[in-house]
């Protein structure tokens, strides 16, 4: 089994997509972990503010086959196949690290989102702050501590029990 963090965010109906996705994620693996949802502006466009999050989850899917499952559910979610990076969106599944897995090419892990972003890295840290990011000798603790602006995200109060 191998332990792997996705990212997931929306902002078109927020909560009903996530918890939908949530509910779908559950049949790509176990021992599936939130952390606190988090609400933040949208990044290089003007849109309804992002829900996001981080789930740990152990799957016995390869690479391949997991990152194909994230795409069908977020079609199965509504998102657009022809969607592009900066525009609202249904569902955002985000494979952000795949065990110890290292890769340049897509999907790539580890996801440089999780040194650029607050609402990633901070909901990162609360499911796994010592655990050490591949290919960087960091732990998630030393990448929180380093990152700027963590304090502005909002927590979202849960709406429903995954």
């Amino acid at each position: 089994m191998t332990t792997v963090y996705l990212g997931i965010g929306s902002n078109v109906d927020r909560e009903r997509h996530i918890e939908h996705a949530v509910s779908l994620l559950r049949s790509l693996g176990e021992q599936i972990k939130l952390s606190t949802i988090y609400q933040s502006e949208a990044v290089g466009f003007k849109s309804e503010p992002f829900y996001n999050l981080v789930l740990e989850m152990k799957t016995a899917l390869n690479l391949q086959d997991f990152s194909l499952a994230l795409r069908e559910i977020e079609f199965h979610c509504g998102r657009d196949s022809q969607a592009k990076k900066f525009e609202a969106r249904t569902i955002d599944l985000d494979i952000l690290l795949f065990g110890d897995a290292v890769s340049d090419s897509k999907p790539e892990l580890p996801r440089s989102d999780i040194y650029r972003y607050p609402f990633v890295i901070q909901p990162l840290y609360e499911l796994c702050p010592e655990l050490i990011l591949p290919n960087d000798g960091r732990t998630v603790r030393a990448v929180w501590h380093q990152a700027k602006d963590l304090h502005l995200l909002d927590e979202v109060k849960p709406w429903f029990n995954p």
